[in-house]
């Protein structure tokens, strides 16, 4: 595919439409639609439909409402018909370090499968898709690549900073400050004031979090229109990007444009690219994992390690780095960093975009960063030579674990073993002492499958800042990490403990070693012990047996494999 793909016959652009509004014995469909505000000559347009997923549960998306109604607006200004729906949406920033966590991770397949079955039942022929919180980004494009008509997504925007004392602060702040609080280095009133300032408005959390990151993966790959994923949420240059893309998905439709044209194999390695330099969560992997499998494209974990090994981290944002999102944004965004990015070879500019030209014609005309800004650095004088996302393997991760490097924390750490079944025991361990310099924190059965759910460890490693201890302790889990953890912490450990992987045997004061320059995790134990105590172990009951946790523990897949919901079902 390339960007000379020429227009479809006229059919095509109401290819789905008809099949639902067109001949007499649709009379009753169309007479539904009249009650929803078509007219006669609506039948006639491409229908698209809006994806929104506004709601009032987070500041993320709070906005959303008003940004689906502008994208639709640019669809009717461009002939089309636009039809906004709702999708759902959760906050992990509110949800946070609860039960109620465990359906983070699961939200992603609903909103997947929500737009899938909104839009196939009834029959748009194009789909724009508008999100803000971070699990609504991946889902939003499974859903685009799953239906595979031409299809675009809108990153609902980052949220301004709050500020106290000077300095700008952001969820994240939030959290350190609990640990800090236990530390006893705040007071409750400097707590207060850090909860009272620190989200300000409308849009998502603002460092280069789960949300920034996978926007501007999706912005990489081509699925969003240039700087998308770098506006403030609520801005002008927001509003005409929902007014552009419902104009972008007409040229798509009337051009045959689809998601499988754009999200190739290429694609999805910009991507890689652009969270390597962007320093970006380690979520990037789950999620990028998943689209790739919607998409039936091959990528897998050891990507990362292959680009990692050549792309730096040039972004200097939060939650290691001094910046946040807004700064970035007011220095041009993320187009002059992928134009360097292709310049340099490290990102390929041929692929097709939503726009129907090349990444590298998209930004032909963008002028380079200024010349005294610090946030993103230059390729000679880098954060970080190499990626930042570091596979580990060894007889704790056989199939794989996830660590977030940044070289702050340095590149190994060997400390003994303190071993917690959940977050909440870890967490209570944290904050009261309990774990001290030298110490290993193990949280187990937060799995995808164990969890189920696996839950962001944002609270444990927040309270590790918080109390000081960045630097003195590791923590590390089968569960994940938000985008906004930092320090020694590695994730995504497979197999996980419900499943019987070796995490699952660990015991209290067990030496484990993790080596960012060897890429292992390792157990201080000999392999027959090992191989001991995994043959005593049982497998726990599920926590849960009815409802939707019970059926995404009995679907989901590892999170080496990008824990999707559909990878082992029979054909």
């Amino acid at each position: 595919m390339t960007a000379k793909k020429k227009a479809g016959s006229k059919s095509l652009h109401r290819k789905y439409s008809a099949l639902v509004t067109d001949g007499a014995e649709r009379a009753p469909s169309r007479a539904m639609l009249h009650a929803v505000g078509f007219q006669d000559a609506d039948f006639k347009k491409s229908q698209v439909g809006i994806a929104s997923t506004w709601s009032m549960v987070t500041p993320c998306n709070m906005h959303i409402d008003k940004l689906a109604d502008e994208a639709a607006r640019g669809v009717d200004k461009a002939g089309g018909k636009a039809v906004v729906f709702g999708t759902i949406t959760i906050s992990d920033g509110i949800s946070m370090g609860t039960e109620g966590m465990k359906y983070s991770l699961v939200s992603r397949e609903v909103i997947a499968d929500s737009i899938e079955t909104v839009v196939g039942c009834e029959g748009f022929d194009g789909v724009v898709a508008v999100g803000g919180c971070d699990k609504n980004m991946p889902g939003c494009m499974m859903a685009l690549s799953r239906l595979n008509r031409p299809g675009i997504f809108v990153y609902g925007g980052t949220i301004l900073p709050g500020k106290h004392r000077d300095r700008n602060v952001d969820i994240v702040s939030v959290f350190e400050a609990v640990g800090a609080h236990a530390r006893g280095d705040i007071k409750n009133k400097e707590l207060k004031e850090i909860e009272c300032c620190s989200i300000p408005g409308p849009g998502s959390c603002g460092g280069m979090y789960t949300a920034n990151t996978m926007a501007s993966a999706i912005e990489a790959m081509g699925m969003s229109l240039p700087n998308s994923s770098a506006q403030a949420a609520i801005s002008k240059a927001k509003v005409t990007d929902c007014r552009e893309a419902g104009a972008a998905v007409m040229n798509m439709i009337k051009r045959g444009i689809r998601p499988s044209d754009i999200m190739t194999r290429e694609a999805f390695l910009n991507a890689i690219v652009m969270v390597t330099a962007l320093g970006g969560s380690t979520n990037a992997v789950l999620h990028l994992l998943g689209m790739a499998h919607t998409a039936k494209v091959k990528l897998s974990i050891d990507d990362f390690t292959r680009i990692g090994r050549k792309v730096p981290v040039l972004a200097d944002l939060k939650p290691s780095g001094r910046f946040v999102m807004a700064e970035l944004v007011n220095i041009g965004g993320t187009t002059p960093l992928m134009k360097l990015l292709i310049e340099e070879g490290l990102m390929n500019g041929d692929c097709l975009t939503v726009t129907g030209k090349t990444m590298k014609e998209n930004l032909k005309s963008v002028k380079p960063y200024p010349a005294k800004q610090e946030v993103i650095r230059p390729l000679n004088d880098p954060i970080k030579k190499t990626g930042h996302l570091v596979v580990l393997r060894g007889n704790l991760a056989p199939e794989g674990a996830m660590a977030k490097i940044s070289g702050k924390e340095g590149t190994s750490f060997t400390g003994k073993a303190r071993v917690y079944d959940s977050e909440e025991t870890a967490l209570k361990a944290i904050l009261d002492g309990t774990i001290k310099k030298g110490h290993v924190i193990v949280i187990r059965r937060e799995g995808p499958q164990g969890g189920p759910g696996m839950r962001e460890m944002l609270a444990p490693t927040s309270a590790v800042m918080g109390k000081g201890l960045g630097k003195d302790v590791a923590l590390i889990t089968d569960g994940r990490f938000s985008g906004g953890s930092h320090g020694f912490v590695v994730g995504h450990i497979t197999p996980e403990a419900h499943v019987g992987g070796p995490i699952a045997v660990i015991k209290n004061n067990d030496t484990i070693t993790i080596d960012a320059e060897k890429r292992t995790l390792t157990l201080d134990v000999s392999d027959a012990e090992l191989k001991r105590r995994l043959s005593k172990w049982k497998k726990p009951k599920p926590r849960y047996t009815r409802g939707v946790l019970a059926k995404y523990a009995a679907q989901v897949n590892s999170a080496s494999q990008g824990a999707v919901t559909d990878a082992n079902l029979a054909l």
